[in-house]
């Protein structure tokens, strides 16, 4: 069985949960805002991948009871096909929306007069609406492999589970999507090394040519200012990036496990760096979307100012303690003086 290092995996998890999680709130708020105003394609992309993001951070929690738990699955059995679903379905859905945004991006400056023409927010909808169904119906087979052959039926016992193990001599513990079976392997292998392919190397190879020639572009353009223009460059080295880096792993762990016909012990790990693309997301938000910037710098500006508020109520708390100080001082002097 894979296991993950539970300080490793829980640290991950928690960075992930308290940093991404205010940060793509921040950012659904500004992308609805938005939207609500003067819909643009890329600000619609940009919040369903925020959207994609939130229910990936939502169903973490469930990834941090697991590995306190030892990898155990002590939980309802509904809640491990729903969480794992929701948990790689939304990994994937963001390749697409990345993919998305990239494509956008190189439009506009590659075909700047026709791309604005042709540019409508209902495109980018149509888009998002395809992103979601294709990915939900690719990532099913969360919910299907369960089914695959008798003894890893959902809905047998656990008390069934112990007295076959104890027959078999199987020392397996009750784990959620782990540990399968021969019939399961040859359903899941091939269909991972899909997933592989087309949710992660086409929109990667897409993506790398989009950014690509949108720096070659970018970098010939004089007219546009030089801090924006690397601004701009810099986002989509970091986009090609943290997509390498979060999707690349756990991608490649589903090559391996194809070739040696067996899930790689270190699959688990791999999968910690799609986890932290909920925190990089907004980073991308940041440096695409001047309302992301302008929301932030409101919020820390908010924040300057309590804090200059509570210093200054400590401040004058402190000098109306010093002044009553004083003058008990005096008061109680004077007693001693008239004493004597």
């Amino acid at each position: 069985m894979q296991r993950c290092n539970t300080t490793l995996c829980l640290s991950v998890y928690i960075v992930t949960f308290v940093l991404g999680l205010p940060a793509n709130v921040l950012a659904f708020y500004t992308f609805c805002k938005k939207v609500r105003q003067k819909p643009t394609p890329i600000d619609i992309l940009l919040l369903n991948l925020t959207i994609s993001d939130l229910l990936f951070l939502l169903f973490l929690p469930f990834k941090m009871q697991e590995v306190m738990n030892d990898m155990i699955w002590d939980m309802p059995y509904v809640l491990c096909p729903l969480s794992g679903f929701v948990f790689y379905m939304t990994i994937y859905n963001s390749t697409f929306f990345l993919t998305a945004v990239s494509v956008e991006r190189y439009l506009g400056v590659a075909f700047p007069i026709r791309h604005s023409l042709k540019r409508r927010p209902v495109y980018a909808v149509a888009a998002s609406i395809f992103f979601w169904i294709f990915s939900i119906a690719q990532l099913s087979i969360v919910f299907i492999v369960p089914f695959i052959g008798p003894e890893h039926s959902p809905f047998t016992t656990e008390s069934h589970n112990a007295s076959a193990n104890s027959t078999s001599g199987d020392s397996r513990v009750d784990v959620c999507y782990e540990n399968f079976t021969e019939p399961q392997l040859e359903v899941l292998l091939p269909v991972r090394l899909e997933l592989c392919v087309v949710l992660f190397c086409i929109p990667f190879l897409i993506s790398s040519f989009c950014y690509i020639n949108f720096i070659r572009i970018l970098s010939k353009l004089q007219h546009i200012d030089r801090r924006r223009r690397l601004r701009a460059m810099g986002m989509a080295l970091g986009t090609l990036l943290v997509f390498a880096l979060c999707f690349g792993p756990y991608n490649i762990s589903h090559i391996v496990g194809f070739i040696n016909w067996k899930s790689p012990d270190w699959r688990d790990q791999a999968l910690l760096c799609s986890t932290f693309n909920a925190c990089l997301d907004p980073l991308i938000f940041y440096f695409s979307s001047s309302a992301v910037r302008g929301n932030v710098g409101s919020v820390i500006e908010g924040v300057k100012i309590r804090l200059q508020r509570c210093m200054s109520c400590h401040l004058l708390q402190a000098l109306c303690g010093g002044i009553t100080k004083t003058t008990q001082d005096k008061e109680h002097t004077q007693e001693e003086i008239n004493a004597i």
